[in-house]
């Protein structure tokens, strides 16, 4: 049935914008928000830059890093690092979404790594209705990326990252749908898409280091959901950024981090069947509004992490959306600890506006480092 196809369609949507931090309750009628297929590959998946405003590109390498920027890799201090992460996703709207992500590196040399990783995020079960809302049936959408990346540093103080993934995105499985004249299917998502980066770190000085950073994520064919031929733009994601640390004395020190992140696909209105390639380009200068609406689809985030004996730390951190461009807006704060080998961080969300599904996010991450 026509209604039954119309129903499942605009359900995948909805779970589509659920998955990213948009709060779809935030967006107003008329908001001009960029919108991709994946959104979820786009979020701090851990919990230390989670609490940084969701900064990332330039901060100091962790088992993390590829996520924001392979090209870390190449200064990475331990020979292998693992780290689990978990964020129960939306709680206050439902109880049985998580995102959950594994990263690790192994150590090639003093200048390179490798790293694994692989993030997953569960939707909860759904219960699909036809046209007269009768149950057809249940289901649980999930998406899933497998990521590898490796880093190299070319001198004491620049490195260059690649990485590839594999994207795996099913928010309806395989349902048969169509009205009396057309019949098709829904089905999985999957495509490719590699990222590339480039980062800076210098010491000026004996108290004061500088890292600055830049990377292109989520570079990739675009994906489809149906046997028609429709088919979504990824996440495709420029991050640029700096982290500045200031020794305090031998035991204190302090990092500032800032980022700023614009998505790398067509803006509303503009041509949605052109390749990868011309969308990247043309997303510098294709919104309806001209420059001063491109300005406003970047979105701004920063935060302030401070470390004891490099055993303790605090941070806190805050993130900005133009209000035209989905309107996000929140706090964030963060703890962790280092004992050892071992490592453990969290982080809270703190959005502006009331009853906003993202309140009281919490994310947690475990980490395990060998030297």
């Amino acid at each position: 049935m026509y209604k039954q196809s119309t129903l499942i369609k605009a359900f995948a949507l909805i779970l589509a914008l659920a998955s990213a931090p948009v709060a779809f309750a935030q967006t107003t009628v008329g908001s001009e928000a960029v919108t991709t297929a994946v959104p979820i590959l786009t979020v701090a998946p851990d919990a230390r830059s989670a609490a940084l405003g969701d900064a990332g590109v330039a901060l100091s390498p962790d088992a993390n890093a590829p996520f924001y920027n392979p090209a870390k890799l190449g200064f990475v201090k331990n020979d292998l690092s693992v780290s689990f992460s978990y964020s129960p996703w939306l709680r206050n709207i439902v109880d049985d979404m998580s995102l959950s992500y594994l990263s690790g590196y192994k150590r090639l040399s003093e200048t390179s790594a490798l790293s694994v990783s692989l993030l997953y995020f569960d939707l909860g079960e759904i219960q699909f209705i036809d046209e007269n809302r009768m149950p057809i049936s249940d289901y649980n959408p999930k998406e899933y990326a497998v990521s590898v990346a490796y880093g190299q540093a070319l001198s004491e103080n620049f490195s260059l990252g690649i990485g590839a993934r594999f994207i795996h995105s099913n928010l309806a499985g395989n349902v048969n749908v169509g009205g009396p004249s057309s019949t098709f299917e829904s089905e999985p998502g999957n495509t490719a898409a590699v990222d590339v980066g480039v980062y800076y770190n210098r010491d000026l000085g004996q108290t004061l280091n500088l890292a600055l950073g830049a990377s292109i994520s989520n570079i990739g064919g675009k994906i489809s959901y149906t046997t028609k031929d429709e088919k979504d733009f990824l996440p495709t994601n420029l991050k640029l950024g700096t982290a500045v640390t200031y020794n305090l004395d031998a035991y204190n020190k302090l990092t500032f981090v800032v980022d700023a992140n614009k998505l790398l696909v067509p803006s509303p209105g503009a041509d949605s069947t052109q390749s990868v390639l011309s969308g990247i380009f043309t997303s510098f200068g294709d919104a309806d509004g001209g420059f001063s609406e491109e300005l406003q689809e970047v979105v701004l985030s920063g935060g302030v992490e401070y470390w004891y004996n490099n055993l303790f730390a605090a941070r806190a951190g805050y993130f900005f959306e133009n209000e035209n461009k989905g309107g996000r807006k929140y706090f964030s704060l963060g703890l962790g600890l280092r004992y050892q080998k071992f490592g453990i961080d969290a982080a809270y969300l703190i959005p502006n506006d009331q009853n906003n599904p993202l309140a009281e996010t919490l994310r947690f991450s475990i980490a395990l480092n060998l030297d």
